[in-house]
Formats: structure tokens, C-alpha cells, sequence
């Protein structure tokens, strides 16, 4: 799951080599951590949030095939 998130995190910003993803454990929880350029991280969430809300939802669609349950936060 991280590296599908990366993976498309790496598609939408102009600088793919500073996308990196961290992982924790919290609550039973997956969280998957996005960070990419400070420039970039408008392109990350999109208008309203929509990019960002997509990606989440494709994360999840990705782990619920697994039977997880994963979060996506992007750090500023």
C-alpha cells in the first residue's frame, strides 16, 4: 500500500524524488505518512481536497483487500 501511494503521489508533483512514505502502527491502525516537496503539496491535495480524498480512497479500496486498516496523512 505504501508504494501504490507512492507511487501516484510520484505522478502528480514536479519533483518525484523528494515523495518519500513513512509507516506507523497506531490503534490497531496502518498510517501511511505522505511527504513530498513543499511545493508540491498543493498538487497532493487538490482543490477542496479532492486529489487527496482520491488517493485515500485508493489506498483503502487496497488495503481492505487485505483485510487492514490503513489512514493517510500528507505532513506538511
Amino acid at each position: 500500500m505504501a508504494e501504490l501511494l507512492a507511487y501516484l503521489a510520484r505522478e502528480l508533483v514536479d519533483e518525484p524524488d523528494a515523495v518519500r512514505v513513512d509507516t506507523e502502527e497506531r490503534d490497531g491502525a496502518l498510517v501511511l505518512v505522505l511527504r513530498v516537496a513543499p511545493d508540491d503539496v498543493g498538487k497532493v491535495i487538490g482543490r477542496q481536497g479532492r486529489i487527496a480524498r482520491a488517493l485515500r480512497t485508493l489506498v483503502r479500496a487496497s488495503a481492505a483487500r487485505e483485510g487492514r486498516r490503513v489512514l493517510v496523512e500528507i505532513a506538511d
